[in-house]
């Protein structure tokens, strides 16, 4: 495989060959890249949500526990 890129132009190692992979596995790449970003938002929103929600338990917690017993 080297001796074959070796007798090769430089545009065709370096442009040509790259472009060919891109148009060939390109919605491959894609699909991962858009699977991995969405995975990404969703563990986000969901970090959100927990720290929202621990929030609002803690505050409720506080303001109850000042007002006293029942």
């Amino acid at each position: 495989m080297r001796e074959i890129f070796a007798g090769l132009p430089w545009w065709v190692k370096w442009i040509a060959v790259p472009v060919i992979a891109l148009v060939v596995f390109g919605g491959l790449i894609a699909s991962v890249v858009g699977f991995v970003i969405g995975l990404l938002f969703k563990v986000l929103v969901f970090v959100a949500l927990v720290g929202g929600l621990i929030y609002v338990v803690r505050k409720f917690m506080s303001s109850s526990s000042s007002r006293g017993d029942w």
